[in-house]
């Protein structure tokens, strides 16, 4: 079978490695293999006849931009593509393997005989869509990196169709490709303003027809608890076991995580854990769409820490708590009209348009209260952050045509 240049790009580009990481996410990018592929990148768009193609050099950001090809582009307003070029921490993305299946049956999927990996459609309803497409997927052993490599392959796929077609008349469109998304600091050092667009959407969705402009208000806390060792056959009364306090700490916090929450609904989520008895360094993640409910999360976090720090003496624990993104919806519900041209795009393309929260963030909210208005949207990929994680190849293919059709229809509206 041959299959489409958005399907050939995904797949060159799941096999790079571009894993970020939590550890070194005080510098951008956190890894220096993350390179690799915006370069590729850059020099791909040079070869497509992009034109203002850069590569920052220090952060890793690639930027182009297709000039428009109207002859009265006054009132027509630039628009932009964004996605990020970095996979998950929590799961290996190096030596990707993907395997396509055509024709899918719509039963679990065995990925690894050996090792018992199963894609299971209980798990994965979504797969039920998806029934005689053409799927790709891991061998087991790793992410496939359609978080965001999709979202990557179908803006370069638009691109390519662009400016070989100058017969669809368009604007000014600009392409931004990041790095680090995955540990926050996906747009810490984006150029807003050489990026040159009045607005923007990040492919990095999920399923066919997903759209999203509202997103989690995020917060990461730190939580260091300082215990005290001593030989276990003479601790009565003196030994404070740091993992033991950990343990206490986050029983005392509501129930509220996320293998039992969804849709609007907040939670906490202790994303790692490390320590002996004397310390004990907890990373957690604080989320809720809406913001008061968000205030009293972190306020609830904060009084656990001080509640357990009366129990057990001053300086046993600490709490070191930053804000990571806001809710996009706030910024982007005044200017609607961005969020129906796409739904109209993706109508054109014969796509019911599912509006839906994320559960989650993307690049688009901090660059929403940056200046830059940036709704999400689909990328035909699902299971993100684990060895389950598939693509829908005809669902790509769709996400380009829809990509094309927004294009078209900002320029034919002239108005921003």
């Amino acid at each position: 079978m041959a299959y489409s240049t958005v399907v050939e790009n995904f797949l060159r580009y799941v096999k790079i490695d571009t894993q970020s990481s939590e550890e070194s996410s005080e510098q951008v990018p956190s890894t220096e293999k993350q390179r690799t592929l915006a370069k590729l990148l850059y020099q791909e768009l040079i070869a497509l006849g992009a034109d203002n193609v850069r590569y920052d050099e220090e952060h890793c950001y690639v930027y182009a931009v297709i000039p428009s090809n109207m002859e009265d582009d006054k009132n027509v307003p630039a628009i932009g593509f964004i996605a990020h070029m970095d996979t998950a921490p929590a799961v290996s993305g190096k030596n990707v393997n993907p395997r396509i299946i055509e024709n899918y049956d719509g039963n679990d999927i065995v990925l690894n005989q050996e090792k018992n990996i199963v894609t299971r459609v209980s798990e994965f309803p979504m797969l039920k869509d998806c029934k005689g497409k053409c799927l790709i997927v891991t061998d087991g052993t790793t992410l496939l990196g359609g978080d965001d490599k999709a979202g990557v392959a179908e803006i370069m796929a638009a691109a390519k169709y662009l400016l070989t077609h100058p017969e669809i008349k368009h604007g000014k469109v600009c392409i931004g490709f990041t790095p680090d998304e995955e540990v926050g600091n996906g747009v810490a050092f984006f150029d807003i303003k050489g990026f040159g667009a009045d607005y923007a959407y990040t492919v990095d969705g999920g399923m066919l027809g997903d759209m999203s402009y509202e997103c989690f208000h995020a917060a990461g806390a730190i939580l260091t608890i300082a215990g005290k060792s001593v030989h276990p056959g003479y601790a009565k009364n003196i030994m404070k076991n740091a993992i033991k306090l950990a343990y206490e700490f986050h029983a005392m916090l509501p129930n509220e995580c996320p293998e039992n929450t969804e849709g609007y609904e907040g939670f906490y989520h202790v994303d790692s854990i490390k320590g002996t008895v004397e310390e004990v360094v907890a990373q957690y993640i604080i989320r809720d769409h809406d913001r008061t409910k968000f205030e009293e999360r972190k306020a609830i976090f904060l009084k656990t820490a001080k509640i357990l720090e009366e129990k057990y003496g001053a300086g046993v624990v600490q709490v070191e708590m930053i804000d990571s993104y806001c809710n996009m919806r706030e910024m982007i519900e005044k200017k609607m009209h961005i969020v129906d041209n796409m739904a109209i795009a993706m109508e054109q393309a014969g796509v019911v348009p599912k509006i839906s929260a994320i559960r989650g963030g993307t690049d688009g909210a901090r660059l929403s209260f940056d200046g830059l208005l940036c709704p999400n949207i689909c990328t035909g990929s699902e299971g993100h952050h684990g060895r389950n994680e598939f693509a829908c190849v005809e669902d790509m293919e769709k996400i380009v045509e829809i990509i094309l059709n927004n294009i078209s229809i900002t320029a034919q509206k002239l108005s921003l």
